[in-house]
C-alpha cells in the first residue's frame, strides 16, 4: 500500500498503474523481534529505462519514511528486465550513493514530487 501511489517520474501514472510494482513484487521476512527484511523487485516499463535508478530511489525513500517498524530494505530490478540491472541494483542499495543523490536539490525535488501522496 505504501508504494502503490508513487508516481512515475515521466508519466502521470502511478508505478502500480504502469505495473512497475505489484503486490507480488513485495516480500517481507521476519529477521528478529520487531525487525523485518523488505525486498522489492520492480519491473521498468522498458529494458533501457533511463529512470530506473530514480524509480528505485523513490521506492527506497518512501519506504524509509513510511514503514512503521524496524527494517532492512533491499530493492532490485526484476531479473532480466533491464539492460544495466546489476549496476542499478548496486546503486540503489548503497547507502552512501543514496545519501549523495538526495543531497542533489534537483533530484530531491523530483523524488519528492513522485513520493508525495495525492490529495
Amino acid at each position: 500500500d505504501i508504494i502503490r501511489t508513487i508516481r512515475d517520474p515521466e508519466k502521470p501514472n502511478t508505478l502500480e498503474e504502469l505495473e512497475v510494482v505489484t503486490e507480488s513484487c513485495v516480500e517481507v521476512q521476519e529477521m528478529g523481534e520487531d525487525e523485518y527484511l523488505v525486498i522489492i523487485r520492480f519491473t521498468p516499463t522498458v529494458p533501457h529505462c533511463s529512470l530506473a535508478t530514480l524509480i528505485g530511489l523513490c521506492l527506497r525513500i518512501k519506504l524509509q519514511r513510511c514503514l512503521p517498524f524496524r527494517h532492512k530494505l533491499e530493492i532490485y530490478i526484476s531479473e532480466g528486465t533491464h539492460s544495466t540491472e546489476e549496476d542499478i541494483n548496486k546503486q540503489i542499495n548503497d547507502k552512501e550513493r543514496v545519501a549523495a543523490a538526495m543531497e542533489n536539490p534537483n533530484l530531491r525535488e523530483i523524488v519528492e514530487q513522485c513520493v508525495t501522496e495525492p490529495d
